[in-house]
């Protein structure tokens, strides 16, 4: 795990959470725990009170919660920027987020 040198959204957790859903546009709690090898608890965390403060927001897909950065949070241009610039300081998130499969796999195709 990599220790972030600053922390500008209160905790590292709370900071890799968000650089994680730029590099995704979208994700659920299990997922940003596994990319960012933090327990599910602190992600799930993280992810409650960035809603509340309105940098991200949730909705139901099926039985489980996605997330996303705020679209219409104020700042929203800035803190994309923001992102990008802090991405740099996290090439193994970065490497991490290109392994995630996005799509469904054919029926019967072996792993």
């Amino acid at each position: 795990m990599v220790v972030l040198r600053s922390s500008p959204f209160g905790n590292a957790n709370r900071t890799r959470v968000l650089i994680a859903l730029s590099l995704l546009t979208q994700s659920y709690a299990r997922e940003l725990s596994r990319l960012i090898e933090t327990p599910l608890s602190g992600i799930q965390g993280a992810l409650r009170t960035l809603e509340r403060d309105g940098l991200v927001v949730g909705r139901m897909v099926g039985r489980t919660r996605v997330f996303e950065i705020n679209p219409r949070y104020f700042a929203r241009q800035e803190l994309e920027q923001f992102l990008v610039r802090l991405r740099e300081e996290e090439p193994e998130l970065r490497s991490a987020v290109e392994g995630v499969r996005r799509r469904p796999r054919r029926t019967g195709k072996p792993l």
